[in-house]
């Protein structure tokens, strides 16, 4: 079987990765992939946001399964082009996906149908939100409407910090068009946490947790970045706590897509805030998270493959895939100055030497081949994920692969697992 995955960051890396372990995939095209995937897989040079660009490809290649990896092509509505071509894709379709691309679909889908969330209020003027912003208290949550790099969430202690991220969104157009409309929420306080659920529109297959972290710095502060590092299992979330997310957030979802029509199979990843008056949903995303595939791919022993496929045809119910009882710790090795301004074209020396540790791998991320050798091509470059038979051992064996890779201006959290 020939397989498409698009996108070029570590987790296409992953995801392809993982497909090519299975028996039944004869070849993997990544689109654009970097680095990293062409060490597995045929990289393609068409950007994801190349809808017809991606089906011509397909189309070409008589690919058989195509997987989707970011969100943008989701929002833009490559899965209704590729099935009104007659071809298997793997994701929500552009209307489904609009529980990621609008924040203010989402929110009032979820007050719709009694799914927990924080206090809420859209705003489409810069002069409403401001008129608004009191109503919450302080701090605020001030959120892009669109899709932002996963950076379009700023948290503001008072209201002249308010009042510039509203402007920053709206006026000034830090994220362009993601910040045409803004969400204002309270500010919750727990441990947030996430989860992963195949959803095939009637069942759910839940994934065991993972924990990110966004904060930039150790100690999570600074500001969000698209993911730091991850691991996974989580002890943040208890089963009982498992068991109420899937009641009050999984249940009432499924209700809601058939109550409304709305035609999702893919990847559910719901961001939770774990209150001490239960969970809450902050928001939803429609397609695996990063970094977290990187630490739940690598402890799934089951095909994957064949999990997409179950998605696609509404046989999740079937299916009871099996996980590595070890643990996985996944750090992210930055470019200096993310995620702000960051040099590219930075040489990377140690990757061979990190990739013969046991039970090591590296994803690659921003990461391109020039004159032969492997340089920095985006702000998170990496993500070296270690496997061990405890939280503790994984780390130590992911810290032992990080400190033998170096660029100019590197940069990684040391406090990633806890």
């Amino acid at each position: 079987m020939k397989v498409l995955v698009v996108g070029g960051g570590g987790r296409e890396h992953a995801l392809a990765w993982k497909l090519s372990r299975s028996p039944r995939v004869s070849s993997i095209y990544v689109a654009p992939g970097n680095a990293g995937t062409q060490t597995l897989a045929k990289n393609v040079p068409l950007q994801p946001t190349d809808l017809e660009g991606l089906l011509r490809f397909a189309e070409t290649e008589q690919v058989d399964f195509t997987v989707v990896g970011p969100d943008d092509p989701l929002a833009f509505g490559i899965v209704d082009r590729f099935r009104s071509a007659g071809r298997r894709i793997f994701g929500p379709t552009q209307s489904a996906a609009r529980l990621e691309s609008s924040k203010s679909f989402a929110k009032e889908f979820m007050h719709r149908h009694g799914i927990p969330t924080a206090r809420f209020a859209s705003f489409d003027s810069p002069e409403a939100a401001l008129a608004g912003m009191d109503q919450f208290g302080f701090p605020v949550v001030v959120k892009a409407d669109g899709l932002a790099l996963g950076k379009g969430v700023l948290i503001a202690p008072d209201r002249a910090s308010a009042a510039r991220a509203i402007r920053d969104l709206m006026v000034d157009k830090r994220f362009g068009e993601a910040g045409h409309r803004i969400v204002l929420e309270e500010y919750l306080k727990g441990n947030e946490c996430s989860i992963h659920a195949l959803v095939d529109g009637s069942n759910y297959l839940l994934f065991p947790p993972a924990q990110d972290h966004k904060a930039l710095y150790d100690g999570n502060r600074g500001p969000n970045t698209g993911g730091m590092g991850a691991f996974s299992p989580t002890s943040r979330l208890t089963p009982q706590e498992l068991v109420e997310i899937e009641q009050q957030v999984l249940v009432p979802f499924l209700a809601g897509i058939k109550e409304e029509g709305i035609e999702f199979t893919g990847l559910l990843f719901p961001g939770l805030m774990l209150t001490k008056t239960g969970p809450r949903v902050l928001e939803f995303n429609c397609r695996f998270g990063d970094p977290e595939t990187q630490v739940l791919l690598p402890r799934l022993q089951s095909d994957l493959l064949e999990l997409l496929e179950a998605t696609l045809t509404g046989s999740l119910h079937q299916f009871h895939p099996v996980w590595d009882e070890q643990a996985c710790v996944c750090v992210v090795v930055a470019s200096g100055g993310y995620p702000d301004r960051y040099q590219t074209g930075k040489p990377i020396i140690g990757l061979e030497a990190a990739t013969k540790l046991p039970q090591v791998t590296v994803f690659h991320a921003g990461t391109r081949l020039e004159d032969g050798r492997v340089v920095t091509s985006g702000g998170r470059v990496l993500g070296v994920a270690a496997l061990g038979a405890s939280l503790l051992s994984a780390k130590r064996r992911a810290y032992d692969a990080v400190n033998l890779i170096e660029f100019d201006g590197h940069y990684f959290r040391r406090d990633i697992g806890g």
